[in-house]
């Protein structure tokens, strides 16, 4: 059930991003995660959920290639700067670049080593480069085209490189000799892909080319073709035809699950092999957006594809399908292969007894979607995700790995809304608004169309599913009216789509009607437009009731309070409205967005209410006070889609920049780690005083920084600072803090240092940090450089200062010197028992002691008229009182 506490925060998990804009990419070497090109920066994504791990940023330049290396330690892009870099996978950050080639870089491989590297250049090239150097080993010149495809021998002992270009040859090019060794010309177009089978004696080539085979002596048929070749002696084997352009052709390894059915599946079949050498195994993938399976010895398709699952998009007179690439996962994970508009389709390899083998479509990740323009949940547990892309095109994604588990395939233009419910049948359904002015009604489970509605004669902006008795559709168009769509009958014909039929329909606004909403009880419908208002009607005769007038600007949300006689309206003014249903009048405005707002809707039983619009914003309400308690800013461009569950009152956000936010309640959570952190709050307070009263700063002022408390920090450098010998504590206390304390020590001194009563602690605890750590150590803390800009001021101000105050004190002594005020002083040691001696005279050696010489210049002094010191003068007085 919803729960009705109120909500006072939520947590946002970024689950879907644009990742790959087509173009390059590669796999690890485990399979766990893929590095796209997005434009100009490169994505590093989990290939379990298809969320972004990292993102490295470019040089502004569109990415031409990638590569990783053997350990997925180092990963080597290039762009159309020309400029081959190598990146530290694991910071991201970048080692070395180094330019070598006058044109672009096609492409980029590592030997099995990860000790080479070699690209294939736009100028014609071929150079392979020492990883660790950057410098070039290899210059290989001979290509007439663009070099489009690379590749080394799989074996280390055979020192052979392949390259491909557009030129229709392939080159193999010795290593060891760095010369050409073959020049393989069978192809008639761009080599596009290259393969070595697995024992290493033969080569695969597959291009855009077609051959000519001879059907009579005057008809000739084209077709495309994979070239097999002999790596002995380079010598051409044989022919197969592919009837497709191909992107890929990939050679199945005989230890794979892949090989294994397929062997299953020529003995269910009765074939017998041929004594000899092991048939080579591979699959291709082109244009058609079809896996076809082939076996070289009998030369003939093991197995195609029934129907591509691929989907049909058209972008003006051009149509949008087919694969560009296919890589063999690792470690028997199956077959990725990539579509023409940027999704990364998954295969595993399905047999059993009774069918036959079939490549099963295990995930579907999406690597750019289009502007999202409405999200609604489905099912029962709320566990899927429908979205409408503003393609023709309804996308439903699973939850939990934010994979696409299927598409809704039967508009012709663009679906601009949608709505779910669960029928009183127990049967999950949606139904899609397009601009081919068509109402559809689609089933989950079948994942199929059930029933079409037709009649608007323009775009169907939006529909609404009936909320209690669910048995009828209402929807709204750009024609300016309103409809009621019957689903009686649909629910028992299975899956068979038939013709939704309209109960009622009425003119309703002068404006683009932009949404609807069906009350809890099914007794009215209220209308939103673009006339600036919102009409209710009652059903099931849509009989006109009221008219809500107030925006100054078009309508793009309304939805029916699930407790009160009201409806909340979000208007392109800005503003949110709250109405009363019996008499129009507007109870409440809720102000704070600064553009349109596109969405608002009901949670907390009512009580609370979320809004989102075209300044990217999602905003937290409260209905009684009219505050909002929270905003969040996690989207670039306009929120178009908000999808609340009926159940979870999980959020779901989507807009112009085609990024999906999943928003979870933490109120609950916030809370218990306010209280957490509170109780250890008074618990590490407790153990800083403790450590205080026990002298042990070291740990006091690790608590201290724990606690991230400045002013109890500097009164115990104060203490230390008043103490001998401190600078062990000191010391031993910062050796133990990170590079984030430091940087936090550096801040908390700056602001000591500000100010003349503090900064002499400022400027000893600097000396300590500088004494410990190393200029190198210190230019690694991150952002170091801007705090210490702002010391040096200020420690300059006090050194001069302090450097006038010294010398001041050296000229008052100069004075007081030089006017015989000053003398060191005399300290008078007078036992009762003996007579009063000077300190210098007492510890001056007696008559006896002295030499002639020395007895003679003493009685000199002493017959001197010298004046005598204002200290001698004043014993001599105490003695003549006594």
């Amino acid at each position: 059930m919803a729960t009705s506490s109120m909500k006072k925060s939520y947590r946002c998990t970024p689950s879907l991003q644009q990742f790959y804009t087509g173009g390059p990419f590669t796999v690890s070497s485990d399979g766990s995660f893929l590095v796209c090109a997005c434009e100009d920066t490169i994505k590093i994504v989990d290939s379990s959920n298809a969320s972004i791990k990292s993102t490295i940023q470019g040089d502004s330049q569109l990415v031409t290639s990638l590569t990783l290396s053997p350990n997925d330690h180092f990963l080597f892009s290039a762009s159309h700067s020309r400029q081959i870099i190598v990146w530290d996978i694991s910071t991201s950050k970048l080692l070395r670049s180094w330019k070598g080639h006058e044109g672009p870089v096609m492409g980029m491989v590592c030997d099995a080593s990860g000790g080479l590297l070699a690209t294939a250049g736009a100028d014609r090239k071929v150079l392979v480069w020492d990883v660790d150097g950057g410098f070039c080993t290899h210059y290989f010149k001979g290509h007439k085209g663009i070099v489009t495809s690379i590749m080394f021998h799989p074996d280390p002992n055979r020192l052979l490189l392949f390259s491909g270009s557009d030129d229709a040859t392939v080159r193999v090019w010795d290593l060891v000799s760095k010369k050409c060794v073959a020049v393989l010309e069978k192809h008639f177009s761009t080599v596009t892909s290259l393969a070595v089978s697995e024992n290493g004696c033969m080569l695969l080539s597959a291009g855009r080319d077609k051959a000519c085979f001879c059907l009579d002596i005057s008809v000739f048929h084209m077709t495309p073709v994979v070239n097999l070749w002999d790596l002995h002696n380079f010598d051409f084997r044989m022919t197969l035809p592919t009837y497709e352009v191909l992107e890929a052709v990939l050679v199945i390894s005989p230890r794979s699950h892949l090989a294994d059915c397929l062997g299953f599946s020529e003995q269910l079949s009765g074939k017998k092999k041929k004594i000899g050498s092991p048939p080579i195994y591979f699959l291709t993938v082109g244009e058609r957006g079809l896996i076809r399976i082939w076996n070289s010895e009998s030369a003939h398709c093991l197995l195609e594809q029934q129907s591509s699952d691929i989907t049909l998009s058209s972008d003006g007179d051009e149509v949008k399908r087919g694969f560009t690439s296919a890589v063999m996962l690792p470690l028997d994970q199956g077959l990725l292969c990539v579509t023409a508009d940027q999704q990364f389709l998954l295969y595993s390899p399905t047999q059993s007894l009774e069918d036959a083998f079939k490549l099963k479509l295990r995930k579907r990740l999406v690597g750019y979607n289009e502007e999202i323009v409405d999200m609604k949940f489905v099912g029962e547990d709320e566990q899927f995700l429908a979205m409408a892309t503003n393609l023709e095109q309804v996308w439903v994604y699973d939850l939990a790995s934010m994979s696409c588990c299927y598409v809704l395939l039967g508009h012709t233009d663009s679906v601009l809304c949608l709505d779910t419910c669960i029928s009183s049948a127990g049967r999950n359904l949606l139904v899609t608004g397009s601009k081919d002015s068509r109402v559809r009604l689609w089933d989950h489970e079948g994942q199929c169309c059930i029933g079409v509605g037709t009649g608007h004669l323009k775009d169907v902006g939006a529909v609404a599913f009936s909320k209690k008795q669910r048995n009828f559709i209402v929807s709204g168009s750009r024609d300016e009216t309103l409809k009621i769509w019957s689903l009686d009958g649909v629910s028992e014909d299975g899956n068979r789509a038939m013709n939704l039929k309209a109960k009622a329909a009425v003119a309703a606004h002068k404006g683009d009607i932009n949404c609807l909403a069906v009350a809890p009880n099914d007794s009215y419908v209220c209308s939103g437009s673009q006339d600036k208002t919102a009409s209710i009607w009652r059903l099931p005769d849509l009989v006109y009731v009221q008219t809500l007038k107030g925006h100054k600007r078009g309508i793009w949300s309304v939805e029916f309070s699930p407790v009160d006689q009201c409806v909340i309206t979000a208007s392109g003014d800005k503003t949110i409205k709250i109405w009363s249903i019996s008499d129009g009048s507007c109870l409440k405005t809720f102000e704070g967005h600064t553009s349109r707002v596109l969405r608002a809707s009901y949670i907390s039983r009512g009580t609370q209410f979320v809004s989102c619009g075209a300044d990217g914003l999602l905003k937290l309400w409260m209905v009684r006070t009219s505050e909002c308690i929270a905003t969040y800013d996690q989207h670039e461009d306009k929120v178009w889609a908000l999808a609340v569950g009926k159940k979870t009152e999980m959020l779901a956000t989507g807009g112009s920049d085609a990024v999906v936010n999943l928003w979870h309640d933490s109120t609950a959570e916030d809370k218990e780690e306010a209280l957490r952190k509170e109780e250890e709050g008074v618990l590490k307070g407790q153990e800083l005083e403790n450590a205080v009263s026990d002298a042990d700063y070291a740990r006091a002022i690790r608590v201290a920084f724990e606690l991230r408390r400045p002013h109890k920090l500097f009164d115990i450098f104060l203490d230390l600072c008043r103490k001998k010998h401190a600078e062990d504590q000191i010391d031993r206390a910062l050796r133990t803090l990170g590079k984030e304390e430091i940087h936090l020590l550096f801040e908390y001194v700056r602001e000591w240092n500000t100010k003349p009563k503090f900064c002499h602690i400022a400027q000893s605890v600097l000396f300590r940090v500088f004494n410990i750590l190393s200029p190198t150590e210190i230019l690694e803390i991150k952002g170091v450089s801007e705090l210490l800009e702002g010391l040096i001021p200020y420690s300059q101000r006090h050194f001069s200062r302090i450097d006038r105050h010294i010398r001041s004190t050296l000229l008052l002594d100069y004075t007081l010197s030089s006017m015989s005020v000053i003398e060191p002083e005399i300290e008078v040691r007078a036992p009762k028992e003996e007579p009063l001696l000077l300190h210098d005279e007492a510890n001056e050696p007696s008559v006896k002691d002295l030499s002639p010489e020395q007895e003679k210049i003493s009685s000199k002094k002493r017959k001197s008229g010298k004046v005598r010191s204002g200290a001698e003068k004043k014993l001599r007085d105490v003695g003549w009182l006594r």
